[in-house]
């Protein structure tokens, strides 16, 4: 009954990696119900166990639904949440949480946001109106629509914040994805490339050394002996392009950068010239540039960030700069495996703190393709 419709409230929050029960400690808001009486003339009375006791289980079952049903099926579980607030208006005071809670998970549904506006301010005119016929206190309802209102509106901002966000997210997945096939077709263009001369040629050999054997036998064993260098030049060679399988690719990396950095508000400005790497040096260089820019992602609170790479002196720089909060850099933030690739390439790595945090990877010249 309860299970999550692929497209529901807490399907999404699965899906963002959140916790299904972010909408359960919400539903501690309903605490109201129990805490107006204390403000009333009747307080708890039979009358209020007994409203309470038949409406707060069935406004639990509404919820519920409301955050698991599908999208288009969502939102009619919160009219009858409303409705619910409508009906016991003229006896019971609990019925202010119900429509509260209606009005906010009427957002939840498939009403896009002007209509969503449009019926919050229909809804709050006619539980006003009744509210008034019924002879409340005008004090006890000239709070609902601000607080429907304001509500309603930071929840939908943060429903369509959501959205933005898994979508950047699977943006910067498919990104990976095209670049992580790219490379594939050049592996496998190299090695169809590669094989295919070198086994043409073994096979010329094999052929030239099979007929010498009998006319001249030296002949045919520098054949056979140049079959197997060829053989072992080609598999470190094979051994070489597989391995670029697991290689970071830098433009890949730059790309993911930008997407990652802009799901937080947080602009990147790239100043980047034409270098032509080896595939080792270039992975160190990628990897190094994924921890920065995570560690600027999670720790930094920075608005702007710039990543510069050039030539310099015979080598080549790549430099990341914030505008984050700065302080202790410590190894643990992923500066010693940065620092350990980039030393096995023979180059360095350099951290300062200036009004942010700025990282300086250098690879010297013998790193250039």
């Amino acid at each position: 009954m309860f299970t999550p419709a692929p497209d529901s409230l807490v399907a999404r929050d699965l899906m963002r990696g959140q916790t299904p029960w972010s909408h359960a400690i919400q539903l501690l808001w309903s605490a109201w119900l129990f805490i107006t009486p204390l403000f009333g003339n009747g307080g708890y009375d039979l009358r209020w166990l007994a409203f309470t006791a038949a409406s707060y289980p069935v406004f639990v079952f509404l919820y519920a639904k409301c955050c698991t049903s599908p999208c288009r099926q969502s939102g009619w579980y919160a009219l009858l949440m409303l409705a619910m607030g409508f009906a016991l208006m003229p006896w019971y005071v609990g019925s202010f949480t119900y429509f509260v809670f209606g009005c906010i998970m009427l957002g939840g549904g498939s009403l896009r946001p002007i209509h969503y506006g449009f019926a919050l301010l229909l809804a709050n005119a006619a539980f006003i109106a009744e509210g008034m016929s019924l002879k409340y206190p005008w004090q006890a309802l000239v709070w609902l629509p601000v607080t429907t209102l304001i509500v309603g509106v930071l929840v939908q901002f943060e429903r369509v914040n959501g959205r933005r966000n898994a979508e950047l997210a699977l943006s910067h997945a498919e990104v990976r994805r095209v670049a992580a096939f790219a490379e594939r077709e050049r592996i496998g263009r190299d090695l169809h490339d590669l094989l295919g001369h070198t086994l043409s040629m073994v096979a010329l050999k094999a052929d030239l050394a099979g007929k010498l054997v009998a006319r001249d036998p030296r002949a045919a064993q520098h054949e056979i002996a140049e079959v197997a260098r060829i053989a072992r030049d080609t598999l470190a060679e094979v051994r070489a392009t597989v391995s670029g399988m697991r290689n970071a690719v830098l433009a890949a990396e730059l790309a993911s950068a930008k997407l990652l950095l802009h799901a937080d508000n947080i602009r990147l400005a790239l100043r980047i010239d034409e270098v032509a790497l080896k595939p080792d040096a270039e992975s160190a260089l990628a990897m190094s540039l994924r921890e920065a820019i995570t560690n600027v992602q999670r720790h930094a609170r920075a608005r702007n960030v710039e990543v510069r790479l050039q030539r310099e002196g015979g080598g080549v720089a790549m430099e990341i700069r914030d505008d984050g909060r700065g302080g202790e850099l410590r190894a643990g933030n992923g500066l010693t495996g940065m620092r350990e690739r980039l030393e096995a390439h023979g180059g360095s790595l350099e951290a300062r703190n200036d009004r942010g945090t700025t990282l300086v990877a250098r690879l010297p010249a013998r790193c250039l393709a």
